[in-house]
Formats: structure tokens, C-alpha cells, sequence
């Protein structure tokens, strides 16, 4: 068993109430290695300036990981099948529904890579319909959600 580590941390503003609810929501998240992000809620649920849109937002996060995760799974299988990637790009899109009186979800996470090869042996559409289904199969972030997540390989 791995075990991964995030440390959260956010501050009341001392000017600021909080028992008004006009605080700030910006906050850092610190990973292992150090690397620190500035994180905030999605500007788009809490409104300026108690949020800040150039700062990512823990939706943002969820579709970056689901991406990542898939990508680093799909090179691996790719390597493994003899085709050599030479770029991959996801403009993955995360959609937030609401899901019943009071709850919101991430329900569908859509993922749109695209990649280049080379090498005298190249993927042909059916190759990349398997390694994607392979890839999301292996996928440790896929396996841990019940998010529906869609493929859609673009040429």
C-alpha cells in the first residue's frame, strides 16, 4: 500500500467576521516534494473577491487528476503494445450537476486526447479505442470515483 500526503492550509483574514460569511476562501495546498498551489473555490459557486479565478479551484483538480491519470496510463500501455507517443494533449472537461435537493456532483468528466506518433508502427483507430479502454481500466484515479468518464480520441 502507497500512501499520499496534501496539506491544506487557509487563514481568517484578521479584518475579517467569518460569521458573516465575507471571508476569503483562497488557500494553498502543499504537497510532498514542497510544491505549493494556490487553491481557491470555483469563482463560479463563490463570487468575487472571496474567491479568485487564477487560482485552481478543487474542480479544476478533480479534472486534472482524472486527465493525468489517464494519460500516464495510456503511455504506459502504448509502450507496452510498441507505439511510440510523442506528444499527448487532453482538453478534458469536467461537468458539475446537481444531483438532488441540495447536492452537487461532478457527474461526467469528458476527455479529449490527442496525441503524435512515430515509428514505423502507428495506432489505428480500433488500436486506439483499446489502449483508451485499456488505459481508463488501469486508471487508479478511474477505479476510485463514480464519475462517469468518456473518451473521446481526436485524431
Amino acid at each position: 500500500m502507497s500512501e499520499y500526503h496534501a496539506t491544506v492550509s487557509w487563514q481568517r483574514g484578521e479584518e475579517e467576521k467569518f460569521t458573516d460569511e465575507k471571508y476569503s476562501r483562497m488557500h494553498s495546498w502543499t504537497f510532498e516534494g514542497g510544491i505549493m498551489i494556490p487553491a481557491s473555490p470555483s469563482h463560479h459557486i463563490v463570487p468575487l473577491p472571496y474567491s479568485n479565478p487564477n487560482y485552481v479551484d478543487p474542480e479544476q483538480a478533480y479534472v486534472a487528476s482524472l486527465s493525468s491519470c489517464h494519460m500516464l496510463s495510456f503511455l504506459h500501455v502504448a509502450a507496452q503494445a510498441g507505439f511510440c507517443v510523442d506528444e499527448y494533449e487532453d482538453n478534458a472537461v469536467g461537468y458539475l450537476e446537481r444531483v438532488s435537493r441540495g447536492k452537487m456532483a461532478m457527474t461526467k468528466v469528458v476527455l479529449r486526447p490527442k496525441c503524435t506518433y512515430s515509428g514505423a508502427k502507428k495506432p489505428t483507430p480500433d488500436d486506439l479505442e483499446d489502449l483508451h479502454h485499456q488505459a481508463h481500466e488501469v486508471c487508479f484515479i478511474a477505479n476510485s470515483v463514480k464519475t462517469e468518464i468518456v473518451t473521446e480520441i481526436i485524431s
